[in-house]
């Protein structure tokens, strides 16, 4: 049996679907629906049941024989969230007892961290574990800092040797991840998502402009990675048991929000229409101008697929889900 918290939501839907395409059906979810559409996000899949997350420790006790591995995804994920006892909650006490019950059952223990750690990048995207590099880091949200506290504390673990470890662990830094299933996270969702519908419409693809001298407008970087190369990260760990740490997850090159909003246009089969408006002031002080995942340490683990550019990614996205009346995966 294996676990997915957050399985409904974005990342933890296409885990579930690439888990039953390789041939897993004892699989169970741990989340919550809502009102919303979200459970369109697994509408397709054969589970074995959904948890709330409330039962969780109950329902892991009760099957811990069964249980193979966690894969720990469920977050508020929201980098605007401001009530931070709520992410106290749901992001470190959550994580810290997954963790624990893994190190004590002997299970394979799988969490979303976040490149949201690093902050505004002064100390370089490498994926080190060591207590001292994590201690520079400087998140600039409550939800980054949440991510890092739980990356500082798995290293803390693995240092001094002060607490069991689970079989296999790992913490995955996801970069800007974008591609179906995310329909449902209104403002966070990535903006190929927000753009595509604008620009079936032949509307303007709207973009901010930049209040640096050295990056033109439109030009701010980011590493987009395709959910899907996600996915393929996280099956590959799954099969090679031996590999534990804490890992980014990108495409190693980062690439503008021009680009994307082309690549867009070009998938769309549209010319290109983008303009650029200022920046609010709120967001100013603390925007990231550049993000580019180190993939040196995965790729040292024996991670050898590619990933996908923005062009491919973009392109599969819109042609084979967004473009569809069935758009999910």
């Amino acid at each position: 049996m294996i676990i997915v918290t957050g399985g409904t939501g974005f990342i933890g839907s296409n885990l579930v679907a690439a888990l039953e395409e390789s041939g897993e059906h004892e699989i169970v979810i741990c989340d919550t629906l809502g009102m919303e559409d979200k459970w369109r996000n697994i509408a397709k899949r054969e589970l074995r049941t959904i948890i709330h997350p409330d039962e969780i420790f109950e329902y892991i006790d009760f099957h811990k024989k069964e249980i193979e591995a966690i894969f720990h995804l469920g977050a508020i994920s929201a980098t605007t969230e401001k009530d931070a006892d709520l992410i106290v909650e749901t992001n470190i006490v959550l994580t810290q007892g997954l963790w624990e019950w893994c190190a004590e059952n002997g299970k394979r223990f799988i969490y979303a961290s976040s490149a949201a750690t690093y902050g505004d990048g002064d100390q370089g995207f490498k994926d080190e574990q060591d207590c001292d590099s994590l201690s520079k880091l400087r998140p600039l949200n409550a939800y980054g800092w949440s991510k890092h506290m739980i990356d500082r504390r798995v290293a803390r673990i693995e240092k001094d040797g002060i607490e069991k470890m689970p079989a296999q662990w790992a913490g995955l830094k996801f970069f800007n991840v974008y591609g179906p299933n995310e329909y449902h996270k209104d403002d966070m969702m990535s903006v190929v998502c927000k753009l595509y519908p604008k620009i079936v419409e032949g509307e303007i693809a709207y973009l901010f402009k930049s209040h640096r001298p050295d990056y033109e407008d439109g030009g701010q970087l980011r590493d987009f990675v395709y959910v899907k190369d996600c996915i393929n990260v996280m099956m590959f760990l799954y099969k090679n048991k031996d590999v534990s740490g804490l890992f980014n997850v990108g495409t190693g090159k980062a690439q503008s929000f021009k680009e994307l909003a082309e690549a867009t246009f070009k998938a769309a089969g549209k010319e290109p229409k983008i303009e650029y408006i200022d920046m609010p002031d709120h967001l100013r002080e603390k925007y990231q101008y550049y993000t580019e995942a180190d993939m040196t340490k995965l790729r040292a683990a024996g991670y050898k697929d590619e990933f996908m550019n923005l062009e491919e990614g973009v392109k599969d996205y819109v042609e084979n889900y967004m473009s569809k009346e069935d758009k999910y995966r």
